[in-house]
Order: structure tokens, then C-alpha cells, then sequence
């Protein structure tokens, strides 16, 4: 059965990007320091698109969120969970 987050795509300037291809690049990017973040505690009942659409004006960015974080294809998550907001979302998009 396939994936259907094979297919995720998000848009940047008009060009789609596979969000899928680029969740590792993201993610060592985020080890080594090449995207500059700020870590927040979700509480009870937030998700990660609200974060997305209130941060970026886009709720589908919520995949770079999880990218960051190193969460899986989750959007709503437990309370205390620790979530790395991009501070500068173009270095992430540079990487897709």
C-alpha cells in the first residue's frame, strides 16, 4: 500500500516541493545549527497547523514544524511536547 505522504507537496514561489525529500536535510540542519529556532511547549489542545497558519499564514507549512522537531506525520500532539518553531522560515525552505 503506498504512502500518501509520498505525494505531500507544499508550494514555494509556485514550485512544488516534495516536503517528504526534505524532512532529513531538515532535520541535520537543525542538528548542526544552520536554522536558527526557538523551542515552545505545545499545551493542551494546540496543533501544530494552528502553529503553522499563525506563525507563517500557512497552516499546510506544518510539516516544517514536525521536520524540526523531529515529530512524525503528527498534527496534534501531547501536552509538554516540545516543538522547534524556525525563526527564519527561508533557511528551511533553501533546503527543500
Amino acid at each position: 500500500m503506498p504512502s500518501r505522504y509520498r505525494n505531500d507537496t507544499a508550494t514555494r514561489g509556485g514550485k512544488a516541493i516534495r516536503s517528504a525529500a526534505a524532512v532529513n536535510r531538515i532535520r541535520k540542519a537543525i542538528r548542526t545549527g544552520r536554522i536558527s529556532y526557538r523551542t515552545v511547549s505545545i499545551k493542551q489542545g494546540q496543533r501544530l497547523d494552528h502553529f503553522a497558519q499563525e506563525l507563517y499564514g500557512d497552516g499546510r507549512m506544518w510539516w516544517v514544524l514536525a521536520a524540526c522537531s523531529n515529530i512524525g506525520w503528527a498534527l496534534q500532539l501531547p501536552p509538554g511536547t516540545l516543538v522547534n518553531i524556525p525563526t527564519d522560515l527561508s533557511q528551511v525552505l533553501d533546503l527543500t
